[in-house]
């Protein structure tokens, strides 16, 4: 053991004493801290959407005074109007906002070459209260002009039918659109508020195993590439040197994911209520939450650790590294991705399975605990799976480690390195 600690401790030291390491982290750490401090000095209720809206200003004057504004500024759609449905435009002016004229256009015809020639954004052809053509010359993807068209029409049409049959179409909407009260009594977990931070960690934990892989990685063959390891192989066990390197990136990794993300949890609990808890679905994290992501990721992250570690002994180059690593890359996106598309299932059986496995547990599990429905003894057997197959994994790594470090020239494939062992 005293080995591994001497290795351990000049690897960390390697990390600490890397500028780069230490100034990202504190700037990091200080700037995010000190954006939690903006409310405190700028208004930022226009940014997070929680300003209350204001008046808008009363629209005055008949159809030529709302064209001649359209001359002035705003995106204008016409209108083609035969039946006289919208003889008054001021709702349907009020529907689509400040930035939109309605200008009305005597027929189809004028309304297309209107449009053609980009003097129209779009336009409405109406042939009665429940049909209608929507004319435009380039369709955006997040076109929302029919819908509030639409709205508008349904109006008339309701108002039309109200009148047809002598009811009173105020007292009709007031008791169509009654409100009914209801108080929530959440026994559970309430996961349409926990989902965003859980996604949040998830990309978090994504990243970390992402980035301090590779570092892994990096450092064994940057040894190899230098001759290095040569000498370090004969005197000390390639296990506690694979062990070393890979406690070490753990630390490293956790010291400054813990210092970033405790200065942003930190700063919002000091400013939440000057923020107006606009960030308490992103930032009030659950200790149950973050303790299942301490020990998931950390886990999580020792567990491909050393699988980046076993791939950097089978490369003499730095530039193959993501050559021998591909697919356990391609192994760790395809868990980011089914954990992220299961987000809203977190009960499913995909989740649950997913949450045992221990290549995908160190994200799938933590979310159950933050938004499903799981039991002490899932926890726990999963923990235990993962942390077995870590020391296994360990295990296997080092003995690849050993082999492959003292091999040099091409890329040497993983299963051919597993073949080797075997015999």
């Amino acid at each position: 053991m005293k080995r591994f600690f001497t290795v351990y401790e000049f690897e960390l030291k390697s990390y600490m004493k890397n500028k780069s390491f230490v100034i990202t982290t504190i700037v990091l750490a200080v700037l995010l801290f000190g954006v939690m401090f903006l409310p405190r000095v700028f208004d930022v209720s226009d940014m997070l959407g929680t300003k209350s809206n204001q008046t808008e200003n009363t629209r005055t004057g008949n159809e030529d005074s709302v064209v001649s504004k359209g001359d002035e500024a705003g995106t204008k759609i016409g209108l083609v109007d035969e039946k006289g449905l919208f003889a008054d435009t001021d709702a349907l002016q009020q529907a689509f906002g400040e930035d939109v004229v309605i200008v009305k256009v005597d027929n189809v015809k004028e309304l297309s070459d209107r449009i053609k020639e980009e003097e129209l954004a779009a336009g409405f052809d109406v042939k009665d209260d429940l049909h209608y053509e929507y004319y435009v010359l380039n369709r955006e993807m997040f076109d929302e002009n029919q819908v509030v068209f639409e709205e508008v029409l349904t109006t008339i049409h309701q108002q039309q039918f109200c009148e047809e049959q002598g009811i009173d179409y105020t007292s009709f909407m007031q008791q169509y659109n009654a409100e009914v009260d209801c108080t929530e009594k959440i026994l559970g977990k309430d996961a349409e508020d926990n989902y965003w931070y859980c996604y949040a960690l998830v990309i978090v934990i994504f990243m970390m195993i992402i980035l301090y892989g590779v570092m892994v990685a990096t450092s064994v063959t940057v040894e190899k590439s230098n001759r290095s390891i040569e000498v370090l192989v004969t005197s000390i066990d390639a296990k506690y040197l694979l062990f070393g390197k890979v406690f070490a990136g753990a630390t490293a990794a956790i010291v400054q994911l813990g210092l970033i993300l405790g200065a942003v949890l930190g700063g919002y609990a000091i400013n939440h209520v000057y923020w107006g808890d606009a960030l308490d679905m992103i930032l009030d994290i659950p200790g149950s939450v973050l303790g299942g992501f301490a020990v998931f990721g950390i886990g999580g992250f020792l567990f491909y650790a050393f699988l980046y570690g076993a791939m950097g002994a089978l490369v003499s180059k730095t530039e193959d590294i993501n050559k021998s690593a591909g697919t356990l890359q391609l192994v760790i996106m395809l868990v980011y991705f089914a954990v992220l598309f299961q987000l809203q299932n977190p009960d499913g059986i995909v989740m649950k399975v997913c949450s045992f496995l221990p290549f995908s547990s160190y994200s799938a599990m933590f979310v159950r605990i933050g938004m499903g429905t799981v039991a002490v003894w899932e926890i726990v057997v999963s923990a235990v799976i993962l942390f077995a197959s870590i020391f296994g994994v360990g295990w296997l790594a080092a003995k690849i480690y050993r082999m492959g470090t003292l091999r040099y020239g091409n890329p040497i494939k993983l299963s051919t390195a597993i073949k080797n062992l075997k015999e």
